[in-house]
């Protein structure tokens, strides 16, 4: 899963300004139109357009931040609007103003203003590449998702922490794995589960996944105290469109994971998850 959607996203950052479709997009991924949309929309969490409009709209809102600021309706037309009229209303849904008044609060007060994401892109940091210099064995309860029924990932959970600790189990971290399954269909297998020595005995309906010898890159995702899911899925894109290109990492075609730390509490503010994808060689 992490090669198509990474190779996609540094496409739509690299040609923002440029005509863009699914049709496009899904060419670059290497798939249909229609199963590159639904797994594009169960893994980011919006559909591929919603996603390539709001890039635009926050680059047009960097551009309007800079030293020489473009004429409104170019603007417009380089974030792939019609018209002057449609560009002001999505930049008003986005930003609370329209860009003429935000391009002047910016030079009556410059460090005041803001684009409304910064705090999720804040909250998202790169930590210490993860080495793994021997497989893990990671068992829990596992399914296959896709964009219909992805909602069903976190009832995955209490059926593992009903069972804990399992036979064999190593430590208290608690992983989130998540595996292609079937790249045309858009389909992913989810597996909430804990480390455990690989020859110990499973609970019923238990799979195991074996991660690694390989390195991991980790990005780290410091919560708000408010609800996991939807910082969650803010994070996503901030990770797949934004750091993984800038930083030019080589992703491998194995699991990703979610890693989380022992006595994890996502209503605690200052809890984190380490997202952990994997590196080539």
């Amino acid at each position: 899963m992490t090669d198509f959607l990474a190779d996609v996203l540094a496409h739509v950052e690299a040609h923002l300004c440029e005509p863009l479709s699914v049709t496009v997009l899904a060419d670059v991924a290497g798939l249909s139109p229609y199963h590159f949309s639904r797994a594009f929309t169960a893994r980011l969490g919006e559909s591929v357009m919603g996603y390539v409009r709001e890039r635009r709209l926050e680059k047009a809102a960097i551009r309007l931040m800079g030293a020489r600021p473009p004429a409104l309706i170019e603007l417009a037309f380089d974030s792939g609007f019609e018209s002057q009229e449609a560009f002001t209303r999505a930049f008003r849904r986005r930003f609370g103003v329209p860009p003429g008044q935000f391009k002047r609060q910016i030079a009556t007060h410059p460090r005041k203003t803001h684009m409304t994401d910064t705090a999720s892109s804040d909250r998202v940091t790169r930590q210490p590449d993860l080495a793994c210099p021997k497989p893990m064995v990671i068992a829990g309860p596992r399914a296959t998702f896709d964009n219909e029924n992805k909602s069903g990932i976190p009832a995955l959970w209490p059926r593992l922490i009903k069972c804990l600790p399992l036979a064999g189990q190593i430590d208290r971290h608690t992983y989130g794995v998540c595996q292609m399954v079937d790249r045309a269909e858009g389909a992913f297998s989810y597996l909430a589960g804990v480390e455990i020595t690989g020859d110990a005995p499973l609970p019923a309906g238990f799979e195991k996944v074996e991660l690694g010898p390989r390195s991991y890159a980790v990005f780290r995702i410091t919560l708000d105290g408010s609800e996991l899911h939807p910082q969650m899925q803010a994070a996503m894109p901030v990770i797949w469109g934004q750091m993984v290109p800038k930083l030019g990492l080589k992703l491998a075609a194995a699991p990703d994971f979610e890693l989380y730390p022992e006595n994890f509490d996502p209503a605690r503010k200052g809890s984190y998850v380490d997202i952990c994808l994997p590196l080539e060689g």
